[in-house]
């Protein structure tokens, strides 16, 4: 027998196999952690409530689906929606880990409106700071005295004068808008 030729022993295979079964599982888990398959992360409730939040026209279950892609990174999401990318709808299968807070967020709403309401006495903005007749005055639109934008008066007096008449401007150019809403898609 000749004693040049290398052999293989039992604790050289041994550790071949071991390291090799290594190799094959973090080769096949990395890939199915990237595309969504395998074992789902978990989302943070907290993060997407504060982005369905900050976006109420996107639903949770596109907002958790979106987290769980990008490894929980509420920016990414964020930075996803406002380039205008927008963001992918689930797939079918796909089924959250977490409980969807949706089903606390509208109650948590409505309790908010229900103190805001008890607090200012159930007034809506025109009754609080008595706008009614300048409601039914149509021509209270821009047509009155125009103020510069960069004018701010010494006067104290004056200053509160003209931030209230903004502020009055502003509800009822938000009733206006909201009232040819209501109108456009009933024509």
């Amino acid at each position: 027998m000749n004693d040049d030729e290398p052999s293989l022993n039992i604790p050289s295979l041994l550790t071949l196999a071991v390291v090799s079964y290594f190799v094959f599982r973090w080769f096949f888990n990395r890939d199915e952690g990237s595309n969504g398959g395998g074992r789902p992360r978990r989302v943070d409730p907290a993060q997407v409530e504060q982005i369905s939040q900050m976006f109420p026209q996107l639903s949770t279950r596109e907002i958790m689906w979106d987290l769980q892609r990008n490894g929980g990174s509420p920016t990414a999401t964020t930075e996803r929606i406002l380039s205008g990318q927008g963001l992918e709808t689930p797939p079918p299968s796909f089924q959250p880990q977490t409980a969807i807070p949706t089903a606390q967020a509208p109650a948590a709403r409505a309790a908010a409106a229900v103190a805001a309401a008890a607090k200012f006495g159930g007034q809506d903005l025109i009754t609080r700071y008595n706008l009614g007749g300048k409601v039914t005055d149509e021509s209270a639109d821009d047509s009155q005295s125009p103020i510069s934008k960069n004018a701010w008066s010494q006067n104290k007096d004056e200053r509160q004068r003209l931030l209230q008449k903004r502020r009055d401007d502003m509800i009822l150019a938000a009733r206006k808008k909201m009232m040819d809403k209501k109108q456009s898609p009933a024509q």
